[in-house]
């Protein structure tokens, strides 16, 4: 017997929104959320009671992730003074947002669904396309460069 759906966001919610941040960015995460539970609220019905809920909502998350990130292409922001050119940032950025979004896009979406968002790397591949072993390595780069710029207090004192 499948659970009420609002048990089903009550419980998944959290890895949804985890999963919307670490591919749109905080700023869009939410709008996604909010689209993946519109479109699962649609769909649940018909969910076969035996299908992994959390994996097909990740899917669902997923798509609309990529449907944010493409309205938000097709959108001009207008600025006060166009820069004469781009300066690259001062420092070391701490922020784990502009360290995810500066990873390539497969190794971004693999890091978000696998360790964030907790699936599988079969089900991780089907997502993004691939093998489950193309997947984990995508996935073992991405973490390496969080490591990289991320270093733990042991490695900062030695």
């Amino acid at each position: 017997m499948k659970q009420p759906f609002e048990r089903v966001v009550v419980v998944h919610g959290p890895t949804v929104l985890r999963v919307c941040r670490a591919v749109v960015g905080p700023v869009d995460a939410d709008d996604a959320w909010s689209e993946t539970f519109l479109a699962a609220l649609r769909a649940y019905p018909d969910l076969p009671a035996d299908a992994n809920v959390e994996a097909w909502l990740v899917t669902i998350a997923h798509r609309k992730a990529i449907d944010v990130v493409r309205r938000a292409a097709r959108h001009a922001v207008p600025v006060a003074d166009v820069p004469d050119r781009v300066l690259p940032p001062q420092g070391r950025d701490l922020d784990l947002w502009a360290a995810i979004a500066a990873l390539p896009t497969k190794q971004r979406q693999v890091v978000a669904y696998h360790h964030l968002g907790g699936l599988p790397y079969d089900d991780v591949a089907a997502l993004v396309g691939g093998t489950a072993a193309a997947a984990r390595r995508a996935g073992s780069d991405g973490v390496a460069t969080l490591r990289r710029t991320y270093p733990t207090i042991d490695q900062e004192q030695s």
